[in-house]
């Protein structure tokens, strides 16, 4: 019997088509990980001796193993073919339902802001932006990145379709358009972060603001890195018309950051900046 027979043999012998994964030592090691990292951060930021050090292990174990945990992903997909459609629909449901629980912590987020400023305590002056709060002007760079982040999305639809076309360089062009104006995006945050007239320790307009914007800019990073693994596994032809599940899974999920972005932008920067609500 042949090398190639005996790796071969026992996949043939299988009788449904979902894929049994292998051992695989990233789960464990991944959660041990993410332990270094959280016991790190809680050091940090009470001071602790060598918390710094600690934080700094931990993100670098985290990204290390979530890059190898991937990669054995990518892998199973694109050259061992043990991605088949039951398993493509399931990796899809995965997708929806991470999804769907960004959303219920976004929601919880938008909650204590509605709660703190539809109903504001005599504590901030019975008023809403608080006294001493000078929110920022929602036409500005807010509208700019409004503006920047809808076309980011326009331009990764157009990806999308473009892939189904079998048009490859398109691909190429539309998703370097999509990742230079997340990048963009992300600069004018940190311009507006850095330029802001107020901070997280400014009671609860500033906590509210920067959690929320801050989380939403964590998930943009997150999906500028997504779609960016999405160019160059598509420049070495990991998708075909039928099979890019990975590709769809961060469109799926840069769609959900543009939706989220409309709803802080409208709630916000705009409604909860520009108008005053007195309790």
């Amino acid at each position: 019997m042949s090398f190639v027979d005996s790796y071969v043999l026992p996949y043939r012998s299988q009788k449904h088509p979902f894929h049994i994964v292998d051992p695989s030592p990233w789960p464990i090691l991944t959660a041990f990980s993410v332990f270094v990292f959280l016991t790190g951060s809680a050091a940090f930021f009470h001071f602790y001796d060598k918390g710094l050090v600690l934080f700094r292990i931990g993100l670098l174990l985290v990204i290390a193993c979530a890059i190898f945990w991937w990669r054995d992903v990518i892998r199973e997909a694109t050259f061992e073919g043990h991605h088949t459609l039951q398993v493509r629909d399931g990796l899809k449901m995965g997708m929806a339902l991470f999804i769907v629980s960004e959303v219920m912590l976004f929601f919880a987020f938008f909650w204590a802001f509605f709660h703190s400023s539809l109903n504001p305590t005599l504590e901030i002056g019975s008023v809403w932006p608080p006294i001493g709060i000078i929110p920022m002007d929602p036409w500005g760079i807010p509208l700019l990145n409004t503006i920047i982040l809808l076309t980011s999305g326009a331009a990764v639809t157009w990806a999308h379709y473009s892939l189904l076309a079998g048009e490859r360089n398109e691909v190429i062009y539309a998703l370097g358009h999509t990742i230079a104006l997340a990048v963009i995006f992300t600069l004018c945050q940190l311009y507006e972060y850095i330029n802001a007239p107020f901070t997280i320790s400014d009671g609860v307009y500033g906590s509210t603001f920067y959690m929320t914007t801050g989380l939403h800019g964590f998930h943009v990073l997150v999906g500028t890195i997504f779609l960016a693994v999405c160019l160059v596994r598509h420049y070495f032809y990991h998708f075909t018309k039928e099979q890019h599940v990975g590709f769809e899974c961060a469109i799926w999920y840069w769609h959900f950051v543009d939706v989220v972005w409309i709803f802080l932008f409208l709630s916000i920067y705009w409604w909860g900046g520009s108008i005053r609500i007195n309790s």
